[in-house]
């Protein structure tokens, strides 16, 4: 079946402002998030793509921009599956606040149980992304042939639980992964399993270096956070 290249939007104004954007229109990338989607053509310039899906939401469209400009005959599709999580009520707040609400340790612990006051459970988001996978990945291999590649760009926790699905894991363990703004994440698919090629990929290892305020606490940043400083 065909390859699936997972891309997550680039830095974006709520990301620095450590605000939980959700579905909130009118989220743009920052400097910094433009400069890593003009970057994106380089970094998958040896890669054929058979085609590109995006969410619906501006900060994915404004990523990609950079991509579709290079490759003028590649053709994107708008995938309402794969849009962010449904934060319901908590979209627009400050994580820093979020952090003291009692739902935040079920979504950080037991996520398959977590669902937003107003919003959708992580259950149903998982749910519909991956089957958005699978529908992409037979239509890209019946148009395209099963040695196909196409790329999908989307948000943090949408691309964790696609991730999450392909390695086996249970939901509740989907927290455990990490991907960086602009990040690739590569799974091939084939008849008996999928393989995970790439997770969260962004060549630069800054993020690596020690911080001034290191966390230990283990809090995963819904949402997915802003990336290395």
């Amino acid at each position: 079946m065909a390859t699936l290249i997972l891309v997550r939007h680039g830095r974006s104004t709520a990301n620095t402002s450590g605000v939980l954007a959700g579905r909130t229109l009118g989220i743009a990338l920052d400097e910094r998030g433009a400069a890593q989607a003009a970057a994106l053509p380089g970094r998958l310039a040896g890669v054929p793509l058979a085609a590109a899906v995006t969410s619906p939401l501006q900060r994915c469209r404004e990523t990609l921009r950079p991509l579709l400009d290079a490759r003028p005959g590649l053709p994107l599709h708008v995938e309402d599956r794969i849009n962010e999580c449904d934060y319901g009520d908590w979209s627009g707040r400050k994580l820093a606040e979020l952090g003291d609400e009692p739902l935040m340790e079920v979504v950080q612990g037991h996520a398959s149980a977590a669902a937003f006051p107003g919003g959708e459970s992580m259950r149903a988001m998982q749910n519909r992304a991956v089957e958005a996978v699978r529908d992409w990945n037979a239509r890209v291999e019946a148009e395209h042939g099963e040695d196909a590649t196409y790329l999908m760009c989307s948000h943090g926790d949408i691309v964790k639980a696609i991730v999450a699905d392909a390695l086996g894991l249970h939901l509740d363990l989907f927290q455990r992964i990490h991907v960086d703004p602009c990040s690739v994440t590569a799974i091939r698919y084939t008849r008996l399993r999928p393989f995970l090629l790439r997770l969260g990929d962004t060549g630069d290892f800054a993020g690596f270096a020690p911080r001034e305020h290191p966390d230990s606490s283990g809090t995963a940043e819904v949402g997915g956070g802003a990336g290395a400083p």
